[in-house]
């Protein structure tokens, strides 16, 4: 696996630190981790963002329900899954 150096602050490689030794990870481990929890956050609230908008456009909302009713038809078409 390659890598590169990030800079942090001092605060923060502490942090890790003390986390890296509380728990056996590699600063390495927890830093993977901590970043791949934050990007899911964020896209979460991204989407949430996007669908509260979407919820603001009666229309566009409207259009949204009817084509969730559309798919929600797909689920008694009696076709078993493979």
């Amino acid at each position: 696996m390659s890598s590169t150096t990030v800079r942090v602050t001092k605060k923060t490689w502490k942090s890790l630190r003390e986390t890296a030794e509380r728990t056996g990870m590699t600063m390495q481990e927890i830093l993977e981790k901590s970043v791949e929890e934050y990007r899911r956050k964020r896209f979460l609230e991204e989407t949430n963002n996007a669908f509260q908008v979407l919820k603001e456009n009666p229309v566009k909302w409207e259009e949204e329900l009817q084509e969730r009713r559309l798919w929600d038809q797909t689920l008694a078409d009696n076709l078993e899954e493979r």
